[in-house]
């Protein structure tokens, strides 16, 4: 089932944290490093291995999230394409059954490509994409076994359950595919991770900023941008229903599909 995921926390309420979090501790370390400085009268040499260190990984880990979430983007696209076919070649092979038993089913398979429209379209609102969820499953059950009796009457082809079953069954895994698509992310510590990250580079990167007598903002308000926009993107690709990034275009396969269910 899909999961209650807030929007705004996904997309752009991360990002303005975010970029709000890197100034504070931007400002934080070059304190930090002002006080280092009237103490010891200089910064000590191994907080700039450090720094290096520490953006090597946030550029690694922004590297690895950034791959890993338009791949699952894609796959997505793919999966609506795989639906759309699978429903064109069971709405195709409802041929095969006896002409008296086939407005039943399509009937049926109307109101099921219909559920499956509207389950996408109703998000972020996972409460009515659930209903639509569980108004398709109630569908699958009622075309299969339709299907199944109008293949099994005496006047039906040989052909027909052999082929229209293994169609309808694929039509089916491939929703099932797809809502479970929904769910495969990263683990939420992957993301604190990299937030981590962000914060702990804008610290060292702050602290050694001390080192110079006046403050350079433009400096500091380009690093926060970059790195919260990055995250932004990374996070609206994962999460393609939820943000401005989307899968609305793709799934027009779908309407088209239904429009040509006449």
């Amino acid at each position: 089932m899909l999961q209650v995921i807030d929007p705004a926390v996904i997309g752009g309420g991360a990002a303005v944290a975010l970029f709000a979090g890197i100034i504070a501790f931007l400002i934080l370390g070059r304190r930090l490093g002002e006080r280092a400085l009237k103490r010891a009268g200089e910064i000590s040499g191994n907080i700039g291995s450090l720094e290096t260190a520490v953006f090597a990984l946030m550029g690694l880990l922004i590297a690895f999230t950034f791959s890993g979430a338009a791949q699952r983007f894609d796959q997505r696209r793919a999966m609506v394409v795989d639906e759309a076919n699978a429903i064109g070649t069971a709405w195709l092979r409802v041929d095969l059954v006896p002409a008296p038993a086939q407005p039943a089913i399509r009937d049926s398979m109307r109101a099921y490509v219909d559920a499956r429209i509207a389950t996408y379209r109703k998000l972020p609102d996972v409460e009515a994409a659930r209903g639509e969820i569980a108004r398709a499953q109630k569908l699958q059950t009622q075309i299969w076994q339709q299907s199944v009796a109008a293949a099994r009457l005496p006047e039906a082809k040989p052909a027909a359950e052999m082929l229209l079953m293994p169609a309808l069954n694929q039509m089916f895994d491939i929703a099932s595919s797809r809502i479970a698509a929904t769910q495969i992310h990263p683990h939420h510590a992957i993301f604190g991770m990299l937030m981590g990250l962000a914060l702990a580079a804008a610290l060292l990167a702050g602290y050694q900023s001390a080192a110079n007598r006046t403050s350079d903002w433009v400096h500091k308000l380009s690093f926060a941008t970059i790195i919260s926009l990055t995250v932004y993107v990374i996070l609206d690709l994962e999460y393609p229903r939820l943000g401005w990034i989307r899968l609305d275009s793709i799934d027009e396969m779908l309407v088209m599909v239904r429009a040509g269910m006449q």
